[in-house]
């Protein structure tokens, strides 16, 4: 009982709560930055072992990851006994949680549309939500240190992944990708709102919050923008705008990777140009 109730300490350890932009913001944009770089600069070619690797090990790291947040929200300690209270606002079906399960089916389903399917998504969707909250993490950080690093490399590793994925060419830098990642997003949604309606029937909401990619009609609205079309547009007409903003919001992630891949491609052929002047000067 001692070594749990120590082991659910140390998990539980506190620091002062991380604002946006300070220290701890700042060093986490750095780490997920370079980590990205080393990745691509280290297996540029994107063999189908590197990339199965890649989802497969960060999958499971994020999987780790979360298992220890649910249990650092689940059990506390005080005056030496343990307390078991899971918080079903924190249940691990929102939009930011779906990449370890993508990537963890990715990872070991073999080639196919489905997993062509599941990788795209990781490529567009999985990109902006985890730029989003790694450049906005309003909500994110709170006064424990584990749980502070737990959401940096969870929405750090969104980035990182997708970015590689795009940059070695394994899901294809063209606009038709989103039509491979669109399903993926609109079945993660459907399965939400069945979520989110069984917690309602169930009589959950009464005394919890449950509220999956914070589509939920029984909740506060909260999600910034989302929140405003919710208050004044049906649910289903409501879901419908959700599932296409996202979807536009990936699709912008596909124009700039097309944007980039774009300028590279330039910059090479300028570079291989000069290279074959140069070495036709030497030859003469």
């Amino acid at each position: 009982m001692n070594l749990l109730i120590g082991i659910l300490n140390f998990f539980d350890l506190s620091m002062t709560k991380p604002t946006m932009y300070g220290w701890f913001h700042i060093l986490w944009l750095v780490i997920t930055a370079v980590v990205t770089a080393i990745l691509c600069k280290c297996f540029p070619k994107g063999t189908e072992k590197q990339v199965r690797n890649v989802v497969l090990i960060t999958a499971i790291a994020v999987i780790i990851l979360e298992i220890y947040k649910q249990i650092n929200y689940t059990f506390t300690v005080s005056d030496g006994a343990i307390n078991t209270d899971f918080q079903w606002y924190a249940f691990p079906f929102q939009f930011c949680s779906m990449p370890m399960y993508v990537g963890f089916l990715a990872g070991v389903l073999k080639k196919g549309k489905i997993r062509d399917a599941l990788l795209a998504f990781l490529a567009t969707y999985s990109v902006f939500a985890g730029a989003s909250v790694m450049l906005y993490p309003s909500t994110v950080f709170i006064s424990t240190i584990g749980i502070n690093i737990q959401t940096m490399i969870c929405h750090g590793s969104m980035i990182t992944v997708g970015v590689y994925l795009l940059w070695t060419g394994y899901v294809k830098v063209k606009l038709s990708t989103i039509l491979k990642a669109m399903p993926v997003f609109v079945i993660a949604v459907v399965l939400a709102a069945i979520m989110n309606e069984i917690a309602n029937l169930s009589g959950l909401t009464k005394t919890e919050t449950f509220n999956m990619f914070f589509i939920s009609p029984y909740c506060e609205p909260s999600l910034p923008v989302y929140s405003l079309v919710q208050q004044v547009v049906p649910f289903p007409l409501s879901l419908v705008i959700y599932i296409l903003g996202f979807t536009a919001a990936a699709f912008i992630v596909l124009v700039i990777a097309v944007a980039v891949k774009s300028i590279f491609s330039k910059e090479n052929i300028e570079l291989n140009l000069e290279k074959t002047a140069e070495f036709s000067t030497i030859n003469n």
